[in-house]
């Protein structure tokens, strides 16, 4: 069961690491390395096909954890999910309404969700041990 789990942990990890390269490939690529909206258009078809990998991978590694380590992270990725969408919406009325003086950035918004996460699994990790 131990194999299994390192398994899908650096399985995960690869389907992690080439979703942010892919991502990074769309976002400077088009700037610095092309000018072509057609290879803009394929660097994001693959980047979206390999965020599909990494949500597979990432479901392969929770089902791959024993029962403990599954509640962990289901918890943590439903607390996550909830607060996401609540301090997401409120963010972006704070932009509609013109009380946030820049533009509500879905970078800051998948910045929260990744600090939520790792913040949630901590605190369930310490709670369940």
């Amino acid at each position: 069961m131990k194999s299994k789990q390192k398994f899908s942990k650096k399985y995960l990890l690869m389907w992690a690491l080439a979703w942010v390269c892919t991502t990074a490939l769309v976002t400077f690529g088009s700037v610095y390395l092309w000018e072509s909206s057609l290879l803009t258009g394929i660097a994001i078809i693959l980047s979206l096909a390999v965020g599909v990998g990494m949500v597979l991978a990432n479901r392969k590694f929770v089902n791959a954890a024993d029962e403990l380590q599954r509640k962990i992270q289901l918890e943590s990725m439903g607390l996550t999910l909830g607060l996401t969408v609540v301090v997401g919406l409120a963010y972006s009325q704070l932009d509609t309404t013109g009380l946030l003086n820049s533009d509500a950035e879905i970078s800051t918004l998948v910045l929260f969700m990744g600090v939520t996460y790792i913040v949630c699994t901590a605190i369930n990790s310490r709670k369940y041990s």
